[in-house]
């Protein structure tokens, strides 16, 4: 059974290490806790959510169209297509 952390009373204090002995699903409980941790969540913010967040909401995707996995893929691919234009007009000089 995973025993959940307890918050420390310190915003940003090293939680304790997990045993060595633990299950993987018990080191990953600890991962996002931990000072390493929080610096690698911290990164997702400022590369790839923002993307993912912007195509969903800017650019009005909330599902596949297609069936399929080739099919999915080349939606994806059109999608992404669609972004990176998207970014490159923007940077294009007047």
């Amino acid at each position: 059974m995973v025993t959940p952390l307890r918050v420390t009373p310190l915003l940003f204090a090293e939680p304790p290490a997990p045993k060595p002995d633990a299950r993987p699903v018990e080191r990953m409980a600890n991962r996002p806790h931990s000072r390493a941790g929080r610096a690698v969540y911290a990164l997702r913010k400022q590369t790839v959510e923002p993307v993912f967040g912007i195509i969903k909401s800017a650019m009005g995707f909330c599902q596949f169209l297609t069936r399929g996995l080739d099919n999915v893929r080349n939606e994806w691919r059109l999608l992404c297509l669609a972004w990176n234009l998207k970014c490159m007009a923007v940077l294009r000089p007047q």
